[in-house]
């Protein structure tokens, strides 16, 4: 098998894989909103503009001319559907333009500009010599490349610069997933360039094949985990909610206590500054905070960090570390406990109780109750 068959067969296993992804998505969802409508256009549209790339170069166009000549730019959505998908993610939709009516105008304009040329080629032109519909089809490409680099422009400057508008999702999610598409995106963008060049300039079609399976496998991967990312994004939204509101609280910690005689340490002033320091934590709910330190604590409460920390490794039996970790796990024992939070994603759970990941909510989770998040959940 050569190189392009391997392509080929790369590029149709992808357009399944598309297909599969919309349908899985349909019959799954019982509820889409514009977020997860967006996320499949972007899919489906690549496994169209895909399916029929596959169609031309393996032979399975119709002889009919119309049919023959009839290339619809479909590629012209993708771009438009992940700008729209960033907008909706980040909440700013009344803030841009989301250029869907654009994109509808110029690809209506682009099919009836291509069915009239089609047609003058067909009746007027001897032997119907396609040239004008090939030197049309270099310029509509060249035409959407620009505007697909603006789109993609656009969205650059709303991840990377307009930090103003996307505060209010920068809470919940760094975007880094995010910002690495876009980079990636830029190497494909450039290598449709390229293609393009290569096609204007000599007339093949074959720098096309690294650029349709490049592009396909980041914007798969863009559908896969955008769908994981906002699933997760949703539940937290709701999960901190929660929280704020006091629906879900979580008990203080025990305070052990401890004969003097046993320590000259445990005493009443002590124990009133841990209760200050416990209550302090709890009431405002700090330990919400992954980047909680022993240091700016220490400091709110006019305590030396020496002081502090013998405090909460006394009176918890902790250290600092693993004593916010118990309160943390004391918060996803409540949501995870909780019907109503059921169908909640375990990694939200954790992200929002204050872990700053999966493997860290699952560590800690663990070593405090002898159980996985899931195990934990699955015994209500």
């Amino acid at each position: 098998m050569d190189f392009i068959s391997i392509v080929n067969f790369l590029l149709i296993a992808g357009v399944v894989q598309g297909f599969v992804f919309n349908l899985v998505t349909f019959f799954v969802k019982k509820k889409f909103d514009k977020v997860i409508v967006f996320l499949n256009l972007i899919v489906f549209f690549i496994s169209l503009n895909n399916l029929q790339r596959w169609l031309i170069a393996n032979g399975y166009s119709s002889d009919v001319f119309l049919i023959k000549q009839l290339l619809i730019p479909w590629y012209l959505f993708i771009l438009p559907m992940f700008y729209a998908f960033v907008v909706y993610f980040l909440k700013i939709e009344q803030k841009v333009n989301n250029y869907i009516k654009t994109s509808i105008a110029i690809f209506g304009i682009e099919l009836i500009i291509r069915l009239c040329l089609i047609s003058y080629v067909y009746y007027e032109v001897p032997n119907h010599d396609d040239t004008l519909i090939y030197n049309y089809t270099k310029v509509e490409d060249i035409f959407n490349l620009l505007y697909t680099i603006f789109l993609f422009i656009n969205s650059i400057i709303i991840i990377f610069r307009r930090h103003h508008l996307i505060a209010y999702i920068l809470s919940y999610d760094d975007l880094n997933w995010l910002k690495w598409f876009i980079r990636f995106g830029v190497i494909v963008i450039g290598f449709w360039a390229v293609a393009l060049s290569i096609k204007v300039s000599t007339g093949s079609e074959y720098a096309y094949k690294f650029l349709n399976l490049s592009s396909s496998i980041l914007l798969y991967w863009i559908g896969y985990q955008g769908m994981y990312k906002y699933n997760v994004l949703k539940d937290r939204i709701v999960l901190r909610s929660s929280i704020e509101t006091d629906k879900v609280m979580i008990m203080p910690q025990s305070t052990l206590h401890h004969s003097s005689n046993e320590d000259d340490f445990f005493n009443d002033k002590h124990d009133k500054d841990f209760n200050r320091i416990q209550d302090h934590i709890i009431n405002n709910k700090l330990y919400l905070n992954p980047l909680l330190g022993m240091e700016s604590l220490a400091s709110d409460l006019g305590m030396s960090k020496s002081y502090f920390s013998r405090l909460i490794n006394t009176y918890s039996d902790f250290n600092f570390s693993d004593y916010i970790n118990s309160l943390r796990v004391a918060q996803a024992k409540k949501f995870l406990a909780n019907d109503e939070f059921s169908e909640y994603t375990i990694v939200a759970i954790g992200l929002e109780c204050g872990f700053n990941s999966k493997s860290t909510f699952y560590s800690a989770f663990k070593k405090f109750t002898s159980q996985t998040p899931t195990s934990y959940r699955d015994q209500f």
